[in-house]
């Protein structure tokens, strides 16, 4: 059993649980339920740098990244340095996020969020968008193509941007349908954790232009981004090259501004 298995396992334990202590019907009375939703896929079509930034405490594969931060000063961070979307983190176990992370993100900016989580049942979409989030994350490894369908159009009908993540040319093939909006390549491999760009490089003739392509995992550099664009992209999430500092949302905008010069 690798370490998506074990995730999987306690999220669907995890999500019962609140499914038997918050109703459906309470998450609809949220103030934010019925806020308009901004796209994310459009800001990056549009975009000359196409960041997402992102906020994250740890990860399975690299353990601590950085604790001593506090989300409103990098979603403030991040939105004056001009990013296109902030991600959020909402797992807590294995990243040590959580929903409350995504509200007060929701308060301190108004760029698009992303709610990055293991989806595995409709009602975190309801989650999401009772806690402010724009755009949800569904990850190919984890669904069937049946559930991949079922959840971007019940996301489509929230108005959720949807970002499909996928890892080789098996996940992308099952998962290419029109209700998503982004489809995202994640460059590390799940099994040895090796982070390798060439993973975007070799599957982007295989992703339609009709989607917005995302590159994920292993964006250092401006002169990988300036690569990848070469290659189609438009997005570029960035999570532990910001989050490793001790001002996320400065280190971002000269970031920023190196691309778009």
């Amino acid at each position: 059993m690798n370490i998506l298995d074990k995730i999987v396992i306690d999220k669907r334990k995890e999500v019962d649980l609140k499914k038997s202590l918050i109703p459906i019907s309470q998450l609809e009375q949220s103030v934010l339920f019925g806020k308009e939703t901004k796209s994310l896929a459009n800001r990056l079509r549009t975009s000359k740098s196409g960041i997402i930034a992102e906020h994250k405490r740890r990860s399975p594969s690299k353990s601590t990244i950085n604790h001593s931060l506090n989300v409103q000063d990098v979603a403030s961070g991040y939105k004056a340095a001009g990013v296109c979307g902030m991600s959020v983190l909402t797992d807590g176990k294995y990243f040590g996020g959580s929903l409350d992370d995504l509200l007060i993100a929701r308060s301190s900016c108004d760029i698009p969020l992303l709610r990055k989580e293991f989806i595995i049942d409709e009602y975190q979409l309801i989650e999401a968008k009772a806690h402010g989030a724009d755009v949800i994350l569904l990850i190919a490894a984890i669904l069937t193509r049946e559930e991949i369908k079922q959840f971007s159009e019940f996301a489509q009908s929230l108005h959720l941007n949807v970002l499909l993540e996928v890892h080789n040319e098996e996940e992308l093939h099952k998962s290419i349908m029109p209700s998503l909006d982004m489809l995202g390549v994640n460059n590390r491999n799940l099994k040895t954790f090796e982070v390798s760009t060439q993973t975007s490089k070799d599957l982007t003739e295989l992703i339609p232009d009709d989607f917005v392509k995302v590159s994920e995992s292993g964006i250092s550099s401006i002169e990988t981004i300036k690569d990848l664009k070469d290659y189609g992209y438009q997005g570029f999430l960035i999570g532990e090259n910001f989050m490793r500092t001790d001002n996320p949302g400065a280190y971002a905008l000269d970031f920023v501004k190196k691309i778009e010069s």
